[in-house]
């Protein structure tokens, strides 16, 4: 009984939070090794299922970067990155492509198998994502590395209304015809501030930012958007951290309420995150 009792409590909780998100739109971004490993994508899926059966719309952008740096490795092209951007030929773009294609796909079919309706979306077509050619800082070329311009909403509201599971695949489609490799954390912040989320979240392999990365007591719960400019400048975030920590200032800047960067690994860390007044990962407010 006092089982029970207690997971009747839990709903209780979050009985205020399914109402007030009942019908927004919740963004999230998933993607690195997280995304390869069964156990915890099934967790992550079962927490998008849960939050479109609440009726919820929900959004999934997913990136693949380990899966195309293997594939690369495989057919024997080298990898290169400039500036945290892979620098994109056409055969790598091909590569790219495919193997997002092939997660997408995968993604998709698993959705479906918990139950839910999903559809996957490719960001070249139907102008869902339009771009330019990426220019960055002493002019090198980088490739076919697409910049966003606008994003196609009415496609993507179209699909939630249906109350489906939308999964964006992160690729482009520039004036001049071609399909650009795009950054699927920009994708992510882009779509959340382009449908004017409600919450833009990113899953990621870490509990969230840390003053410092050796004492597991200085997790960071809450930052402001200036705040995050600081710890930047002092060098408390760093690497990898801060593509994903201003793709959250991009979101907030650009008209989403909260944003929220969780540990997937945390079984159920995204109900946790949005359900629960404690939560698990840190949230970045403006």
């Amino acid at each position: 009984m006092e089982e029970a009792i207690r997971k009747a409590d839990v709903l209780i909780e979050a009985l205020p939070y399914i109402k007030r998100f009942h019908k927004k739109v919740i963004i999230i971004k998933y993607g690195g090794s997280i995304l390869g490993d069964e156990k915890i994508r099934n967790s992550v899926l079962e927490d998008i299922v849960f939050l479109n059966f609440m009726g919820i719309r929900t959004i999934l952008v997913h990136g693949g970067g380990p899966n195309i740096s293997e594939r690369m490795r495989a057919t024997g092209k080298k990898t290169e990155f400039i500036e945290g951007m892979r620098v994109t030929d056409e055969e790598t773009l091909k590569l790219v492509e495919e193997e997002l294609l092939v997660l997408n796909e995968l993604i998709v079919k698993e959705l479906g198998e918990l139950g839910a309706k999903a559809v996957g979306l490719n960001g070249k077509d139907d102008d869902l994502i339009q771009v330019e050619k990426k220019k960055i800082k002493g002019g090198l070329d980088i490739g076919l590395v697409g910049q966003i311009k606008t994003i196609n909403t009415q496609l993507l509201t179209d699909e939630l209304k249906k109350d489906k599971v939308v999964v964006v695949l992160p690729m482009g489609r520039g004036k001049d015809k071609k399909t650009y490799n795009v950054n699927a954390d920009e994708v992510a912040a882009s779509i959340a501030a382009s449908m004017q989320a409600e919450k833009f979240v990113l899953l990621t392999n870490v509990k969230g930012i840390m003053r410092n990365a050796d004492d597991v007591h200085s997790f960071i719960s809450t930052l402001t958007v200036e705040e995050v400019n600081g710890l930047i400048d002092n060098k408390i975030i760093q690497e990898g951290m801060i593509p994903k920590v201003m793709a959250c200032v991009e979101a907030l800047n650009g008209g989403v309420k909260k944003t929220h960067i969780i540990d997937a690994r945390t079984p159920h860390g995204l109900l946790l995150e949005i359900f629960t007044d404690q939560g698990i990962g840190t949230e970045i407010i403006k």
